[in-house]
């Protein structure tokens, strides 16, 4: 009955024990009988190894309440500002959010940032206070805190430890009586919204789907309303650790459907589902399409592989509908795709996955962001390539995007994050006191640029974990940008360009050569590194070559039969440097990430 479903989300910032109280949520209702580890739901390597969780995950629970059972159908959410995309996808498919805040850190910014989220969905906010066990709580301030934020009183507050248990049966008994059931009509032609999909190599793409109206059968014609393709439902269940098959699923139901598709262009996240003899008028517009932040290019390290990293690529997506791409070449790398990404954060991820989920080795370039250029002929051209930057006397100007980013902070790093700050081109819009707790908020607006690389890390540093951040796009300002081109043994190459700020070129341009002479392995001949702006050369380094000593075998004589082997040593090093190939490794485009600081 859809009376008896609760559909809830958690949200919380980074490492608030939001993983930790899915697992209590899921002993307590008995949906796995015994403990079997922590952070059950972040099921992937590399959520355990990096301790966020990356990808949404849906689980149904059951739960017993004044005699009665209730259907839990419970989405996890990422935490960190990169994966805001699968939040919204989260709380657009739920009718209530549970609200986790740690007492020995308080609010943060990404906390705001989803909260917020949730209450333009209005959606039911279930605050929790968590880790009240630890010696260091500083619960009073926090329940301020929150009670400020969400407006509730310091009743509705829930005090637990996700850790110990305490507290989570009230949790349950707030979710059946505070979340209402989901609206919808079962008799109405079907509804169904796609939040999610995989790939199974077995099964093909398997959709996950939440059912707003109407109902699905085992081996019902489907009809995808955006791309109007009919498939049979062949396999149709429910979501809880494991698919568990299923002959119907009802309005409210959170479940899946195997259709045997084998495309992944074919499923699109947000698409809405219906019957294909009797559809709905009308498609579920819930979802927000998330422009792209970040942009780097991937080329696999095997140029055989081309194929197959877009077949990787491709299915990725299904996992990650914030992700785009499309294809490219590079003389110096091959054949290859220039993607779209939310954030540094999420580059990485994308990258990893790629090589340890599908067993390909990838090379991927300098991120940068999207730029708009305004020509003297008066075209307006965005660029999301530095490559395809054109030259500065054609150009009228060049804009690019701003954001503004909020920070949380304890008052005594107030002056480490402002000169930060500032270093970063940032322009202070607000500073005042936040809340309880000597707590300051800072809003500065900067380039987004300036942030991509290393804004968080350094965050972290200067506050000594005691700061977070959260930012949100403002638009396109003017800027003066030069791209700095790479040239290595003469040849210029292009996914090593930049652009980057006048203030910063010569000292990047010193910084890049530097950097390149370290990673670059020695050749048997000479080899020099470059940097130009505007066609003209500011900075070189030379990574000198092996030498062989050529004169070993030379044990007395004349001083000529050196001379004459030298000379031919050397005629052969200067034809070795116009025909030889220089061997970059994968591993120097990688480090070389790290150069634009």
């Amino acid at each position: 009955m859809i009376h008896d479903i609760r559909n809830f989300c958690i949200i919380a910032h980074i490492d608030h024990g939001k993983s930790t109280l899915a697992d209590r949520l899921l002993e307590i209702t008995k949906t796995i009988s015994e403990k079997k580890g922590d952070q059950l739901l972040d099921d992937m390597d590399l959520e355990k190894e990096r301790g966020i969780t990356i990808k949404s995950h849906a689980v149904q629970m059951e739960y017993k309440y004044n005699n009665k059972i209730y259907t839990l159908n419970l989405i996890d959410t990422p935490g960190h500002v990169d994966f805001s995309y699968e939040v919204s996808r989260s709380i657009a498919a739920c009718e209530g959010a549970i609200l986790v805040v740690d007492c020995t850190k308080s609010i943060q910014a990404q906390t705001i940032s989803n909260l917020s989220l949730a209450l333009k969905n209005n959606l039911i906010i279930i605050p929790v206070l968590n880790k009240i066990d630890l010696f260091d709580s500083i619960s009073e301030d926090v329940m301020k805190e929150i009670m400020e934020l969400v407006g509730c009183k310091i009743e509705d507050i829930i005090p637990v430890s996700a850790k110990n248990g305490l507290g989570i049966n009230r949790v349950l008994n707030q979710i059946i009586t505070r979340i209402p059931s989901p609206k919808g009509d079962p008799k109405a032609p079907l509804q169904a919204i796609i939040f999610d999909s995989l790939y199974n190599p077995f099964r093909g793409i398997e959709i996950f789907i939440r059912i707003k109206n109407g109902f699905i059968r085992k081996g019902q014609k489907l009809r995808f309303m955006s791309t109007g393709k009919v498939y049979s439902a062949y396999e149709i269940g429910i979501l809880k650790l494991k698919r568990i098959s299923k002959n119907q699923i009802n309005t409210g139901d959170v479940g899946y459907i195997v259709s045997g598709i084998k495309n992944a262009n074919e499923v699109r996240v947000g698409d809405t589902i219906t019957d294909n003899q009797i559809p709905a008028k009308k498609a579920i517009q819930k979802f927000k399409e998330f422009k792209p932040m970040v942009f780097a290019s991937i080329y696999p390290v095997d140029s055989d592989r081309y194929e197959e990293l877009r077949s990787s690529i491709e299915k990725l997506k299904l996992n990650d509908a914030s992700l785009s791409f499309k294809p490219e070449s590079s003389p110096a790398l091959g054949f290859g795709f220039h993607c779209g990404f939310l954030g540094f954060l999420h580059m990485e991820i994308v990258k990893d996955r790629l090589e340890r989920e599908y067993d390909i080795s990838v090379i991927l370039t300098i991120p940068n962001v999207s730029y708009i250029v305004y020509m003297k002929n008066n075209q307006k051209v965005l660029i999301n390539n530095p490559s395809d930057f054109p030259e500065m006397e054609k150009l009228k100007k060049v804009e690019e995007p701003y954001i503004l980013v909020s920070i949380f902070t304890k008052d005594i790093y107030i002056g480490n994050i402002m000169s930060l700050c500032i270093e970063k081109r940032g322009i202070m819009v607000e500073n005042h006191d936040y809340m309880v707790s000597r707590r300051i908020k800072i809003m500065y607006e900067m380039p987004l640029s300036e942030i991509v690389f290393d804004f968080y890390d350094k965050l972290k540093s200067v506050s000594n974990g005691y700061a977070s951040f959260d930012y949100n796009f403002i638009g396109y300002r003017s800027s003066d940008l030069k791209k700095i081109t790479v040239w290595i043994n003469h040849e210029k190459i292009e996914p090593l360009s930049l652009l980057v700020h006048k203030t910063k070129v010569f000292f990047l341009a010193k910084k890049i050569c530097k950097e390149l002479s370290i990673l670059i392995p020695k050749h048997q001949f000479s080899i020099p590194i470059q940097v130009s702006v505007s066609g003209r050369i500011i900075a070189r380094e030379t990574i000198k070559a092996f030498r062989k000593n050529v004169t070993d075998k030379c044990y007395g004589g004349d001083i000529s039969r050196k001379r004459k082997l030298l000379e031919k040593q050397k005629k052969g090093k200067k034809k070795m440097r116009k025909i030889g190939k220089i061997e970059i490794p994968s591993s120097t485009f990688m480090t070389f990430l790290k150069v634009k600081n």
